[in-house]
């Protein structure tokens, strides 16, 4: 068996069995026309002549192979008269690498399909993405391999869904994680302003590639039932939609919640500087009582208790009995 360029993948099934890893390029071609024969053929970042020349052999539409190779494309199902074309978008949440920094922590990983009768051909693009999980998933129901490249496309899209409820998850724990400090005794410092501007971004790029798995999977499903391919895998086609539909929701909520976060955060600074005013307001309301009468009676004129000590006395009775008086009724309205 010749040996495969690195960055290849490929496998063969036959009446639903594995037969075959790893099959020569050259073969694929004669694979795909044996009706009883199922084709995976992985590439991950291919260069444009190699693709190229797949797609010559395999007569793939230009449009989708330029798709495939373009830096970046929106997510989408698209039907051509010999095969489908699929744009998906898997995620992956990097760990923090700085505890002061509003750069995303999200990354995505372009997964392409060309869906052929009897084949299926991925393009993996940028960013990190298991491609051992999906072929996990397809020994896992092994079963459903007799019902075509329906059951490839449902394993791959099943894990990138399942990537993306998990990055939705550690999103919405982040979220949970400030809601817990955002109504401590303390303001929020500048590290949590930090991480809720981070989370606001983040949420956007979620969106852009989550959003639009509705419409791909309910493309595919609309191809799969004008075909009339194998109504086995509807449950499994239907169960997929769900996800993904909870899965929009759950975004959706998400950019609802950190909208709402932020929001309140600038509130309660507000509420908090309220404070603080009020509390600067009494105190000099207070200090200005002895201000005004020290002042009064430090004029250059004769007043009455001039040069005696019973004067003295009722300044002092008059500055303690006014700044008390304040103080107690500014403490009563909560204002100290």
């Amino acid at each position: 068996m010749a040996s495969l360029p690195g960055g290849v993948r490929t496998r063969l099934w036959r009446d639903g069995v594995l037969v075959a890893d790893g099959l020569p390029l050259d073969d694929i071609a004669e694979h795909l026309a044996d009706e009883r024969a199922l084709v995976w053929v992985d590439l991950h970042e291919p260069g444009h002549a190699q693709l190229s020349a797949l797609a010559a052999e395999l007569e793939f539409d230009p449009h989708a192979v330029e798709d495939a190779v373009a830096r970046s494309e929106r997510t989408k199902a698209t039907r051509y008269p010999t095969h489908t074309f699929v744009t998906v978008y898997a995620t992956h949440l990097q760990r923090q690498s700085g505890r002061d920094t509003v750069e995303s922590r999200l990354n995505t990983t372009r997964v392409s399909a060309f869906i052929l009768p009897r084949g299926i051909v991925t393009v993996r693009r940028r960013g990190p993405f298991d491609i051992d999980e999906v072929t996990r998933r397809w020994a896992d129901h092994a079963d459903l391999m007799r019902f075509g490249t329906g059951a490839l496309l449902h394993g791959l899209l099943d894990v990138i869904v399942d990537g993306q409820f998990e990055t939705i998850q550690a999103l919405d724990d982040a979220i949970e994680d400030i809601e817990d400090s955002l109504f401590g005794a303390t303001p929020m410092s500048r590290e949590t302003q930090h991480r809720i501007y981070r989370l606001r971004k983040e949420i956007v790029q979620l969106r852009r590639v989550v959003l639009p798995m509705r419409e791909v999977v309910s493309a595919v499903m609309r191809h799969r039932a004008e075909n009339g391919n194998h109504a086995e895998l509807d449950g499994w086609y239907t169960d997929l939609y769900d996800h993904v539909i909870r899965a929009t929701e759950w975004t959706e909520s998400l950019r609802d919640m950190v909208t709402t976060l932020f929001e309140t955060n600038l509130s309660l600074q507000d509420a908090r500087l309220n404070t603080v005013m009020k509390k600067l307001t009494g105190w000099a309301a207070i200090i200005a009582v002895p201000t005004a009468v020290t002042g009064w009676y430090g004029m250059n004129v004769p007043y009455p208790g001039f040069d005696e000590p019973w004067g003295v006395l009722v300044s002092a009775c008059i500055i303690v009995g006014s700044a008390g008086l304040l103080y107690l009724l500014f403490k009563r309205r909560d204002w100290l």
